[in-house]
């Protein structure tokens, strides 16, 4: 009979634990959580002292009886969940719904699923940390209290299914609000200037770009200007003026923390955030490596901390010496002090053995899986080496009075990028490399001028990366909730995701306009940040949780009580139509579904006709005079298109006007609070009001 009860989170680490801790102990799953808020009420005694009412979740009966069972078998109880905030949570939830009060019961926690860490974890047992617990509970109610009790408010504004969040309508609003630059931005028109000079010695030409005249830089932003630049310069002899030699070195990256792997994974891998999380958790859990049995290879993957424990960085310093050599090992440089909003409760994301090389158990991971851990394990083993060192080369070659320039560099030291290159640097355009060393004596021909016009670029759309790289420099948010965050406004078709782009959908522009205008402090994303911060101090026991909830709990109520007095006012009804039910001759009416408004007839359920809606914006389609109508792809993103489609195939992301553009005879649309034609090489721009806005 077992003497020891070890109680995870995860089925799958229960093999793995198993084999690790012998016949004396019995290791089992709770499937996470057991205990939560109640789902058919608000379950917070918002009239008291805020204290929530936990019940058993439905479908875990079952997991607790078996527990319980082994529980009274058990002469000491371990409880082994996930080593943060809401795992803390989670075996306090296992502590009262298991009735262990009074029974020997330790809290344990380890940062990888390894032999050495998980016995060393029985060695310092210690109490549930109720700081940690009280954090999580905090965090808890205060999103209940927000999604219970503004979601209804939403319900009468649009429909019901939708909700509202403390962290997701954040989010959406930052998102909204990219949308709204994109959509404002007018594009200026300037030129660059590209020369391919001959270098005497050398196969291939190098590319110099235009910097200035004389000592000054200049800027070129007409074709005007271009041609008279071009003009000065025709027939004029091409010199060294000036060669500049010097170093550079670039650092080790860090460690992968939740954020960067993130981050890394959609723009090296392709993935998701999702998908970067599930395989992580499972490579965490444990997998099965032929030879070895099931093992966790990665540490736990939730941490904004890029620390690493003196016996992963003694592991690491030998595998680089002997695989690399001594000189591949850092000296220390690359260290980086903890910023004010991490937490530091465990470790970065790495290998939780470095000797484990990916290429060495391939054959025993899925493709995603190999993919991701050699990501994970090239990173790490880099964070660990000597910065690469280069010789860099800046030249300056005058033609005429115009001064151009190039950069060559040539690598003395590769250091680090012998392990690992991240995806940003792999894509950035390598620079010339010239076999002969340049002097002020080279002879040098001007082969070709390539003069180029451009126009400036709106800020790029937010994708799934970008959007936690912001989430996480604003401070909200942290590393577990990234992710569900993300894929709840997907769920909720507040955004549609097009490639890597994330775009706001007619729902979710009405949803983040709603929350602007009623609830502008949930929406604030200084106010998220410095909830968030509130958070942690709870976590550091420097703030009761409670507290934290009184506070917030009156302005917000204030604000629903108004916001529910001015929304009953605006509920929207069925908007009736010219359009007529083919079935019943009944006047077609505007609803809204999942992607936005579509006509119905009213006479459901008798009457079950349907059909797009399609908004008329009063200007005719500029390739067949027909009417141009607001259309959604099949993800939601609104565009305008011909009525005719698909005869006629007009398309624009932009809505069109009647007036033509006076410049080129195309079609304008508006940017902002102006109109632009819409032809970006056009780039004509009137800053005439437009009559109708979205």
């Amino acid at each position: 009979m077992a003497k020891y009860l070890v109680i995870v989170e995860s089925p799958a680490k229960v093999k793995t634990i198993k084999k690790f801790l012998g016949k004396n102990y019995e290791v089992m799953a709770s499937n996470g959580h057991v205990r939560d808020l109640p789902k058919s009420s608000l379950g917070i005694d918002v009239d008291g002292d805020f204290e929530p009412k936990y019940i058993t979740i439905r479908g875990k009966g079952e997991i607790l009886a078996k527990l319980r069972k082994e529980a009274k078998k058990a002469d000491k109880i371990y409880l082994a969940t996930d080593p943060d905030r809401e795992g803390e949570a989670i075996s306090w939830h296992l502590l009262h719904a298991l009735k262990l009060e009074g029974k020997d019961v330790s809290r344990i926690s380890f940062n990888e699923i390894t032999k050495n860490a998980v016995k060393e974890s029985l060695k310092h047992p210690r109490k549930i940390d109720m700081d940690l617990v009280d954090a999580q509970q905090a965090r808890r109610v205060l999103d209940r209290i927000v999604g219970y009790k503004i979601s209804p408010l939403l319900w009468a504004k649009v429909k019901r299914g939708l909700s509202a969040g403390r962290v997701q309508s954040v989010a959406l609003r930052i998102i909204c609000d990219r949308e709204d630059e994109i959509n404002a931005f007018i594009p200026e028109e300037y030129w660059s200037l590209d020369a391919t000079v001959d270098v005497e010695g050398e196969k291939k030409p190098i590319t110099a770009k235009l910097y200035g005249r004389g000592d000054n830089k200049i800027a070129i932003s007409s074709k005007e200007e271009m041609d008279k630049v071009l003009d000065e310069i025709k027939g004029k002899d091409c010199k060294v003026q000036n060669i500049k030699k010097g170093q550079r070195s670039n650092k080790a990256p860090l460690p992968f923390t939740t954020s960067t792997l993130q981050q890394e994974a959609s723009k090296a891998l392709n993935f998701p955030i999702s998908k970067t999380m599930r395989i992580a958790q499972q490579l965490y859990e444990g997998v099965d490596i032929k030879g070895q049995g099931t093992v966790g290879i990665i540490t736990y993957l939730r941490t904004d901390s890029v620390r690493v424990s003196d016996e992963a960085e003694a592991m690491a310093k030998d595998f680089i010496s002997k695989s690399y050599g001594d000189k591949y090992l850092s000296t220390g440089e690359g260290t980086k002090k903890s910023s004010k909003n991490i937490q530091d409760a465990h470790e970065a994301i790495r290998p939780t053995d470095i000797n484990r090389v990916p290429s060495e158990i391939k054959e025993s991971l899925s493709r995603d899986q190999f993919r991701l851990y050699q990501l994970i394990w090239k990173r790490f083993t880099a964070s660990r080496m000597a910065k690469s060192e280069y010789e860099t080369t800046t030249v300056k070659l005058s033609v005429g009075d115009y001064v151009f320039s190039f950069a060559t560099s040539r690598l003395l030291f590769d250091g680090f990028e012998l392990a690992y290159t991240a995806a940003d640097d792999a894509k950035k355009e390598k620079q010339p490399v010239l076999k002969n060393p340049l002097t002020e004596e080279s002879l040098l021909t001007v082969e070709e001028l390539l003069p180029k016009q451009h126009f400036t670029q709106p800020p790029a759309h937010y994708t799934e990366a970008s959007l936690v790289k912001t989430l996480e420099e604003l401070g909200i948010g942290r590393p577990s909730t990234y992710s569900p965050t993300i894929s709840t406004i997907l769920a909720r078709r507040y955004i549609t995701k097009e490639s890597k782009n994330l775009y706001v959908t007619e729902i979710g522009e009405v949803v983040n306009s709603i929350m602007k205008e009623s609830f502008p402090t949930i929406v604030d994303e200084h106010f998220t940040a410095n909830m968030e911060s509130l958070l942690d101090a709870v976590a550091e026991g420097k703030v009761n949780w409670k507290i934290v909830v009184e506070n917030f709990y009156p302005d917000l109520k204030d604000a629903i009580d108004k916001a529910e007095n001015e929304l009953e006012k605006v509920t929207i009804h069925d908007e009736v139509t010219d359009e007529i039910c083919p079935e019943c001759g009944r006047n077609l009416v505007i609803k809204y579904g999942p992607h936005g408004k579509f006509l119905a007839c009213p006479g459901f359920p008798d009457c079950r006709f349907t059909m797009p809606y399609l908004e008329k914006i009063g200007v005719n389609c500029p390739k067949c005079g027909k009417d141009v109508v607001l259309k959604k792809t099949r993800k939601g993103r609104k565009y305008y298109g011909c009525i005719d489609n698909p005869e006629c195939d007009f398309m624009s992301w932009g809505r069109p006007v009647a007036e033509k553009c006076p410049r080129c005879g195309g079609y304008m649309i508006i940017k902002g609070n102006k109109i632009a034609c819409a032809d970006e090489q056009c780039g004509y721009v009137t800053d005439k009001k437009p009559e109708r806005e979205e």
